[in-house]
């Protein structure tokens, strides 16, 4: 059709309408809506039975709520101030927050003494700032070394005491690296891991304290000890949980390794402790850590309580973690294994960049939710003494003053463990985005 032509017809458009909006029903909340929720006569049945239970859960919970008493000394003079602003009738809900404006130190930090919070809190800034260099990509990597040295740190801030005992403890593990490093180079990767473990162990057993003492006497820095006795609250489980969460991952990977390994004594070593450790509950770990280690060590010698469970959480969670990294080297192609034969890398560089990365990708989820349970189950501590957030909430509630009180503080401890629980699923979703490699 020529251009003349084109002219005199009268429905040819020569030229573009602008673009406009979608309907109101195609776009936004609406759109979601019909899409979501009103999507046929089944998703309208489901949504409306929804509706109707949520509204039933808030009208009992957001009252109560609302008419929260926060500023009172007893659970009595609560309910004479919830009585006084709301009346007397039965139909009254009301929630003594007040426990938890009153107590919420020792809900948060146990017995620690309260002119010494400050530690705790800048154990916690050390700690965040020490994950920045792991868990994000945009902080500059030469500050691992600042996350490498933020245990010892942390150590010390809680507990106190000459610094030269951190520093002591931490010369352990350049003993177990140098080890390796020169089994490894002088023998094989056999009598390298035997050593890296042998090695930090004796220093340990045996020269732990003579070198602290040293390193005291050179440099005297110290801040006022305060026993494990006095730790309690969130803060108690929360140095658990953390602790068993960064001790059992690199342990699980070494066992799901050694439960590969071609190596005999490696082999069956490692497949006797991951089937003792995940084939017994975790309370009877606990109760063992309480009452029965004592009886294996030396007469005389007292090993702190929380250590002892920290060690045992830690080798608990390494034998579910050493199952979940073992199915994410089990994913990969074969294919993986003879590329990095190709390349002439021995067994460690292999490990390193091409099979490890690629399981702990796939291992993600599974790694993810072990850290989720490992850090609720530090409640368990309770059973052995130790005032956790649970524990803690049993003093609180044995107190005259606020006996009868059960659900303010258990709301509290929920939304603590579900904020610290939250934040590791979502971190774990933003990781497996950024690593996701296909574009489907």
């Amino acid at each position: 059709m020529s251009d003349t032509h084109a002219h005199t017809v009268a429905y040819v458009r020569d030229t573009m309408l602008p673009p406009e909006v979608p309907p109101a029903a195609e776009r936004g909340v609406i759109r979601w809506m019909r899409a979501n929720l009103f999507s046929s006569w089944f998703n309208v049945l489901l949504t409306i039975l929804g509706l109707a239970v949520l509204w039933s859960l808030l009208a009992g919970i957001l009252p109560w709520f609302w008419n929260s008493v926060w500023v009172a000394d007893s659970l009595s003079e609560c309910r004479e101030i919830r009585d006084a602003l709301h009346g007397t009738g039965e139909e009254v809900s009301s929630a003594c927050m007040a426990v938890i404006t009153e107590r919420w130190n020792q809900l948060l930090f146990g017995f620690y003494p309260q002119d010494l919070y400050w530690r705790p809190v800048a154990a916690l800034i050390v700690f965040l700032a020490a994950l920045g260099p792991v868990l994000f990509a945009s902080v500059p990597r030469r500050l691992v070394w600042f996350t490498a040295a933020a245990p010892f740190l942390m150590y010390w801030l809680l507990w106190g005491g000459s610094i030269g005992g951190p520093l002591a403890v931490a010369l352990g593990f350049a003993a177990a690296w140098g080890a390796f490093v020169l089994g490894s180079r002088f023998s094989g990767a056999l009598a390298a891991t035997i050593g890296a473990i042998v090695v930090p162990l004796l220093y340990w057993l045996l020269l732990t304290g003579p070198v602290a003492g040293l390193i005291g006497a050179v440099i005297p820095i110290e801040l006022q000890f305060v026993p494990s006795k006095d730790f309690g609250g969130f803060m108690l489980s929360f140095i658990i949980g953390v602790a068993g969460i960064i001790l059992s991952l690199p342990l699980g990977i070494l066992l799901a390794l050694g439960r590969q390994s071609n190596l005999f004594i490696i082999n069956k070593c490692s497949i006797a402790f991951i089937e003792v450790f995940r084939g017994v509950p975790l309370i009877v770990w606990l109760l063992t850590a309480s009452l029965l280690l004592n009886y294996f060590l030396p007469p005389g010698s007292n090993f702190d309580l929380m250590l002892r469970v920290i060690i045992l959480v830690t080798l608990f969670a390494a034998a579910y973690l050493a199952e979940v990294v073992r199915g994410g080297l089990a994913a990969l192609p074969r294919g993986q294994y003879e590329a990095a034969d190709a390349l002439g890398l021995d067994y460690w560089k292999a490990q390193r960049l091409i099979i490890m990365p690629q399981a702990l990708k796939i291992s993600i989820p599974g790694i993810v939710n072990t850290f989720i349970g490992l850090f609720k189950d530090t409640t368990l501590v309770v059973f052995i003494g130790l005032l956790d957030p649970i524990g803690m909430s049993n003093a609180i509630r044995a107190d005259t003053s606020w006996q009868g009180i059960n659900w303010e503080l258990f709301v509290f401890i929920g939304l603590l463990f579900f904020i610290c629980c939250f934040s590791m699923s979502r971190y774990s979703q933003h990781l497996e985005r950024r690593l996701r490699t296909d574009h489907s």
